[in-house]
């Protein structure tokens, strides 16, 4: 059990006191700062473990990812009106701080995705995109340059800030949909789909998590890819942390840790296909792994087609 007397832990803690005073999470010189503090201290590898913390630390934990995820949300914000602005806004995307880890973090999706699937998807869905669907818009510009993006998000105003930044790009204008929808409104539709990207701040906790899993599970067609964000260490007092065995109905493929600036976690999950025949002996559900497989170390990508792929493969692990 991890309590407030961890150094670490008090570290965070410290950072955390100072963010929740703070007037507003809008960017500024203080805002900028204290996140950065925060992003830095949780970096390096740690013996933390985020499910082990004490009941104390574990709210506190709950109450910084949000902050975090407003934070981020006004962050983008801010850049996405700022690049609205020009003429060709695509063209000025690495004025937005975190252009590098997009990249970075798009070439490691785009790897891990290639490596367990044979055909470039069709349509694609990425839930949480926001005003500034970074994501989609590298995957859609440098590696799956045929694919249809459509992306999910509930507030009305990202999605004509997110509009406003593809709209001028005759290629992307073609190619990239948004949607002012809650996905668990969405039903049927979840099975045009070859994958369903989950954004990290998709389900702020384990049970909005675990609800959001479960409605895409029902809906995704058998044998549709889930391409999560997850986090591991200190990290996760970031970001929230997705347990596998929480991904009912789909079959994990792999997990990633990355080790640098590049903060979330992949994990990669199929859809479980229909049996023709359900019954007690054959339930769909996660895959029943040894303690063992969720050990993973945490590695160092190396952001190349030749060495990046070395990520857990759970189907390696039990060969």
């Amino acid at each position: 059990m991890v309590c407030e007397k961890d150094p670490l832990v008090q570290k965070i803690t410290d950072l955390y006191d100072q963010i929740s005073t703070l007037d507003s999470l809008k960017p500024s010189k203080d805002v900028n700062m204290l996140f950065t503090q925060l992003v830095l201290t949780c970096m390096p590898p740690t013996h933390i473990d985020v499910t082990k913390l004490c009941k104390k630390v574990q709210q506190m934990r709950s109450k910084l990812i949000r902050l975090c995820g407003e934070a981020e949300g006004l962050l983008e914000t801010h850049f996405s009106t700022i690049l609205a602005s020009y003429d060709n806004p695509l063209h000025h995307l690495n004025i937005f701080p975190y252009y590098t880890n997009y990249l970075k973090l798009s070439q490691l999706e785009f790897n891990i995705l290639t490596k367990h699937c044979s055909n470039v998807p069709n349509k694609v869905a990425f839930v949480g995109s926001g005003p500034l669907p970074l994501t989609s818009i590298v995957l859609a510009s440098f590696h799956l340059k045929t694919t249809s993006f459509h992306n999910y998000d509930i507030d009305p105003s990202a999605k004509s800030k997110a509009l406003r930044l593809v709209s001028s790009d005759p290629d992307l204008s073609r190619r990239m949909f948004f949607h002012t929808t809650d996905i668990m409104d969405v039903t049927n539709g979840l099975k045009e789909y070859d994958v369903v990207f989950l954004a990290a701040l998709v389900g702020m906790d384990k049970d909005e998590k675990v609800r959001v899993v479960e409605h895409l599970a029902k809906y995704m067609n058998p044998g549709a890819v889930l391409m999560l964000r997850s986090a591991h260490g200190a990290r996760g007092f970031l970001y929230p942390v997705v347990d596998p065995c929480d991904l009912r109905g789909f079959q994990v493929l792999s997990i990633f840790h990355p080790t640098d600036e590049v903060i979330n976690s992949v994990i990669i999950a199929r859809k479980f296909p229909m049996p023709k025949h359900c019954c007690a002996e054959h339930p769909v559900g996660p895959m029943k792994l040894p303690n063992k497989c969720f050990d993973i170390d945490m590695l160092n990508p190396l952001f190349n087609h030749v060495n990046l792929m070395e990520e857990l493969d759970i189907e390696d692990q039990l060969s």
